[in-house]
């Protein structure tokens, strides 16, 4: 069709339908299609009721034909293998028409769960210009005419690196929630985790694949630990490890090894190595701190990342010392791309304390403070600064 505005609207008609009907008509046999035939229907409404459908029968015919009761949907399936409807529908939005941050963020913004400020804390961007980003991504859409159809098997793999994205940022804030006063989002860590499943096993030989799924899991492992019962974050440190996930970890390490042996590793694979080195830890003390700044730096050859420089600092810190750490944060800040970004602050905070430098730390994790969004981490970061002050 090439309106996504008209698509987005038309869809949340359709699940407006839904809690309409459902309740008192029941489940239909085919859910997925149900809101497909009803938002196509939502759609046409809304053209004729614009005056514009003369306009636009050409581009609604290409649409998959109306099967009158909402249970089949066989065109919309045709010539692709995805059967899951949320993982078919962020392909479909994964179009390599547009760059590969405007797919992401148009992706997270309509099937991700994820609200406008919580992208912009993804890509590091002040939520205007994210919101203006996406304004420009539908309009090309629009005045391209860019089809929004299901991508066949063969051109699975030319999105996948999308669709991939996706996932790890649909994870990374239901890991670390952007606000609220818990850390962590169980729907969205959990949705991720499936979806990473379901495309695991459509694309069974892709390493990058397995690599996310493992990352997900391992990370996911430490989620009950992550918090008190009280709400208080819990550093990795403090963490009780005896309540980490075994079965996680056990999955985690599994598919790590499976995806080691298919190719050279990727990002998402050094990250959930990374991960692997904590999880076979038996105590902080245990880890080791130089076998992960030896990943850090394979990763930074290929993800030259200062989110991925900045967590290298404090694997540097635990091998090294802080004071190395501290004058490679130091260059980052300078760099100013992460000025905004409260784990920098509250990272130099941190070095700064255990270098004795107790004034300067207090004001870094004011700094932090003030910029941190979720309550968890702010009143967190707020007791770190308190205690630095007599």
């Amino acid at each position: 069709m090439g309106d996504i505005d008209l698509a987005e609207e038309s869809v949340q008609d359709a699940f407006v339908s839904a809690l309409e009907h459902w309740p008192s008509e029941g489940l239909p046999p085919n859910p997925g299609a149900w809101i497909a035939t009803t938002a196509r229907r939502k759609a046409i409404d809304r053209l004729r009721r614009a005056r514009n459908l003369a306009r636009k029968v050409e581009a609604l015919a290409a649409l998959t034909p109306d099967s009158g009761d909402g249970i089949g949907d066989a065109t919309m399936e045709a010539g692709t293998a995805i059967e899951d409807d949320r993982l078919r529908l962020i392909f479909t939005c994964c179009h390599p028409a547009l760059a590969i941050d405007a797919q992401v963020a148009l992706t997270l913004r309509l099937l991700g769960g994820l609200r406008t400020p919580e992208i912009a804390r993804a890509f590091l961007l002040p939520e205007v210009t994210l919101a203006q980003r996406l304004v420009r991504a539908k309009k090309k859409i629009r005045d391209a005419g860019i089809p929004y159809v299901v991508p066949p098997r063969d051109e699975l793999p030319a999105r996948l690196e999308s669709v991939l994205r996706v996932l790890y940022l649909v994870f990374n804030e239901g890991y670390s929630a952007t606000s609220g006063a818990t850390i962590v989002r169980r729907e969205l860590t959990g949705e991720a985790i499936r979806l990473a499943r379901v495309l695991n096993g459509l694309l069974p030989d892709e390493p990058e694949a397995l690599g996310l799924l493992a990352l997900l899991l391992l990370h996911d492992s430490r989620r009950d630990a992550r918090q008190s019962s009280t709400g208080e974050l819990i550093l990795l440190a403090d963490q009780d490890r005896s309540s980490w996930d075994r079965g996680r970890i056990d999955e985690g390490l599994a598919v790590l090894d499976r995806a080691a042996f298919l190719g050279v590793p990727g990002p998402y694979q050094l990250q959930a190595a990374i991960a692997a080195v904590h999880a076979q830890a038996a105590r902080p003390e245990d880890t080791d701190w130089a076998r992960i700044v030896l990943l850090y730096d394979r990763l930074l050859s290929i993800n030259d990342s200062p989110i991925v420089a900045l967590n290298r600092t404090v694997a540097v810190s635990m091998a090294r010392g802080p004071a190395e750490a501290l004058a490679i944060i130091d260059e980052l800040r300078d760099g100013g791309g992460l000025d905004g970004y409260y784990l920098l602050h509250s990272t130099r905070a941190e070095l700064l304390r255990r270098l004795g430098r107790r004034d300067e730390a207090a004001v870094e994790y004011a700094q932090a403070a003030a910029l941190a969004t979720n309550d968890a981490e702010r009143q967190f970061l707020e007791r770190r600064r308190a205690s630095l002050i007599d």
